[in-house]
């Protein structure tokens, strides 16, 4: 689950694996957990005091939790635009869902893929569209030296390669 959002009026733009990620989330959510804790709750209920019976009030809680997280998900699924990087033309330019390997300050070669806000996975090299690397690399090209400008200062960047393919 990602910690960063994107601006109010920004698409939600999307990988299809993303895209299935979250479809796969709420299935499990609709079809399995929930039905699961809305029998642990009826057990629970029916066995006296509800106030101090711990099986009840958890099993409400966690109840709530579930339905909050699947109406987060409709939501981001209803406005959710797939954009596959297979189907695009070849291109040196970098936008979303491209996978770029870039040469950072400290010599260190890097590959990240650019995908949305709800995708994000840093231990995969798996960064928003919306992030202040990806920011600074939309719209370039291969070959294109660039600057991020972080708290530490400024870095030049060298974009080595630039390719569209379907990640995981």
């Amino acid at each position: 689950m990602s910690n960063v959002s994107a601006p109010q009026t920004a698409p939600n733009y999307i990988t299809p694996s993303g895209h299935q990620a979250l479809q796969d989330e709420l299935y499990q959510l609709v079809h399995k957990e929930r039905p699961e804790i809305v029998n642990v709750v009826n057990w629970a209920a029916g066995n006296g005091d509800r106030s101090e019976n711990g099986d009840y009030l958890y099993g409400k809680r966690r109840l709530r939790e579930i339905d909050r997280r699947i109406r987060f998900l409709t939501k981001r699924l209803e406005a959710a635009q797939v954009i596959d990087p297979e189907a695009r033309e070849p291109s040196d330019q970098i936008f979303f869902s491209a996978t770029v390997t870039i040469l950072r300050g400290n010599g260190q070669e890097q590959t990240v893929h650019i995908v949305g806000t709800d995708e994000i996975d840093t231990s995969r090299n798996k960064i928003s569209w919306v992030s202040p690397l990806a920011r600074t690399l939309l719209k370039a090209h291969e070959g294109d030296e660039v600057r991020l400008h972080g708290p530490d200062g400024v870095e030049n960047i060298e974009i080595l390669t630039v390719e569209y393919i379907r990640i995981g």
